[in-house]
Order: structure tokens, then sequence, then C-alpha cells
């Protein structure tokens, strides 16, 4: 598996772009799986099923993009990952989802930070905690660190995952993230007390998803699936919803 860290802050639509070129490339054999590693400027991005009332509330703009799930935030101190990676058949998106959140969650497990999944909702998770009166500890909602939102057109993955490494929570206030109203957001500096960057949990989390992928991508012998390219806008997907999709609805999640 090829692994592409982009450098500095790097555009959404440039990064886009790249996502699409590599497809096509692992698509037809050209190329290997490929991680590409990335932050971005500030910016939100808005899956199909962002509704109006979603989106951000002091006017900043929003990238509309061909994932499912909802409206979330990129910027700074945010690791993103966009797995580009040929699925194994029967290609099996719910399974893909949870191998990206084992990756995260055993990412977060080497920093000390405990994490789960929420039924229902993607992502990878910090547990409600009820608080403690004797102690002075305030009770906290279910918060998420890392949210993940993909698409599968011809059995190749597109888009993936960001985990909140030190980003300015206040970014996420603007929104409603992925559509959830009753959790929270959070970040591994935040739960930790100190600050993690980025830089220090990428080179983990290349090793964990790499290992979490490996059951659930295509053995090199059946890579060969050269044909024509993808027109825009079409897409032989899968949703990981709970309530079946439209035709041609991007895999989700958010």
């Amino acid at each position: 598996m090829d692994v592409r860290r982009l450098p500095g802050l790097t555009d959404y639509h440039e990064a886009w772009a790249l996502q699409r070129e590599v497809h096509e490339a692992v698509r037809t054999g050209a190329a290997d799986d490929t991680l590409l590693l990335v932050e971005h400027p500030d910016v939100y991005t808005a899956g199909r099923r962002t509704r109006r009332d979603e989106r951000p509330d002091d006017g900043t703009p929003v990238v509309d993009v061909d994932r499912g799930g909802k409206i979330t935030w990129h910027g700074p101190g945010q690791q993103v990952v966009y797995p580009i990676v040929r699925l194994a058949e029967p290609v099996d998106v719910v399974a893909y989802v949870r191998a990206l959140e084992e990756a995260v969650m055993a990412t977060c497990a080497r920093l000390g930070v405990a994490t789960t999944r929420v039924d229902g909702r993607s992502g990878v998770w910090l547990a409600a905690d009820p608080g403690d009166p004797a102690t002075g500890r305030a009770a906290r909602l279910e918060r998420k660190v890392c949210a993940v939102g993909v698409r599968v057109a011809k059995g190749v993955t597109m888009h993936g995952l960001a985990l909140n490494c030190a980003v300015d929570l206040g970014r996420f206030g603007h929104i409603v993230p992925c559509g959830i109203t009753d959790a929270d957001v959070t970040s591994l500096s935040a739960e930790l007390g100190r600050t993690v960057t980025p830089a220090d949990v990428a080179d983990d989390l290349v090793d964990d998803l790499r290992a979490a992928l490996a059951p659930c991508t295509a053995p090199p012998a059946h890579r060969a699936t050269v044909g024509p390219p993808t027109p825009p806008g079409v897409a032989d997907v899968t949703s990981t919803d709970r309530e079946p999709r439209p035709e041609g609805e991007p895999a989700h999640v958010g």
C-alpha cells in the first residue's frame, strides 16, 4: 500500500482532484492501493444529505461533495486520511467503514484515549460520562473524535476519515456536525490535556490502517479491471445507512 503525505495545508479542491486521479489509477490497475494523508485549511464540506439548516450560521462557504453523510469541518490540526483502495468481492462497505474505525480506535489507544463505537452512528467516539458530584467532575455527552464519510465507485474507495488532533473545536459550533444534535465533538488534545498534532499520530495511523484494511481489500491477483473511465456522477455504491438509500446515493457516513 502506497502512502502519500501532502505537505503543508492542501486546498480541499486540490486534494479532491488528486483523489479522483488516484482512484482512476487504482481502478484500472495502474496504481497500488494508496493512503493520502493531508491537512486542509479551514473548509466545510457537505454530503448530499445535508439540510439547509445544518449549514454554517455565519455564511461561511461550503464545498458540496460526492460522498454520503452530512456536513463537517476540516482544518488545521486535523489528520485527514483518504484511503483509495480496491475492496474485496463481494464489496462490503459496512465492513470497510468498521475497519477504518478499528484503525482509528487502535491509534487512540496507543495514546491512552479509550474510544468506542455508537450504535447507529459512524465514526469513533468517546463514551458519555455521567460525572461525579463528589469530585466535581462534570457530566459529558458522547463526543466524536473522528468522522468517517466514504464513497465507493467501481469497487474502489474515496474520501475517508478525519481525526481531530489539535483543532479549533469552535469551528464545529457554526454547523450541526454530521447532522447530530445530541452529542458533542472533541479532539485528542482536549481529552489528553496536552497538544497532540497530526504529525504525532500519522505513522501509527498508517500502520493501524494497513493492518485493519488488509482483510477487506482485494488481493493483487484480482485487481485487473481495466475498462472505460467512470463517468462523472456515476458510481456503483452501497450505503452504510440503516435505511435504504436511493440508487446511486454515495456510501456514507456522517
